[in-house]
């Protein structure tokens, strides 16, 4: 069920015309990275941080690409002068795909606490949040995407461990 699940995302970001992706390693998001890796039709550039990668992503944006990125909600304070001043202030749309660690079936306790501010940073930042809990829920990404694209705004899509061990 995981590697269809890793599939439906890959080809639900090629379907909607996604061609640049950076990500950051991520274990719930390793299979994702696994499969994009395998596709020949984005670009993936690996990067060490959320906040270098945003700045891939919109130079991509810049060059005349669609990206988005893979990345970790513990990363998410590291990444809100960037997503203020340079994604949100040029509108470029960028799906987020966030790994939402510290919720609940999450093994690692350390993960809880970002966790706690995660929706709120997203929510003052003004971030249209879709958080995702169960495999059924994914047939949404497409629309996600497409509103992403309409709306010229950084989207956050969470998947927690509730939704990554019912896709294993």
């Amino acid at each position: 069920m995981a590697k269809q699940i890793d599939h439906q995302i890959i080809n639900d970001l090629i379907g909607a015309q996604i061609d640049f992706i950076t990500s950051v390693p991520c274990k719930q998001l390793a299979g994702v990275i696994e499969v994009l890796d395998e596709t020949d039709d984005i670009l993936h550039v690996p990067s060490n941080k959320e906040d270098e990668g945003m700045g891939l992503c919109a130079g991509a944006y810049m060059g005349g690409m669609r990206p988005a990125i893979v990345m970790q909600n513990t990363a998410l304070g590291v990444v809100v002068n960037t997503l203020a001043t340079l994604i949100q202030f040029y509108q470029i749309p960028l799906p987020m795909l966030i790994s939402y660690r510290g919720e609940l079936g999450e093994p690692v306790a350390c993960q809880v606490e970002m966790a706690l501010h995660t929706k709120a940073i997203l929510n003052q930042l003004l971030i249209p949040t879709y958080h995702l809990h169960n495999v059924e829920q994914i047939n949404e990404l497409p629309s996600i995407l497409k509103y992403t694209q309409m709306c010229k705004k950084p989207v956050a899509i969470l998947t927690d461990a509730s939704f990554w061990s019912v896709a294993k």
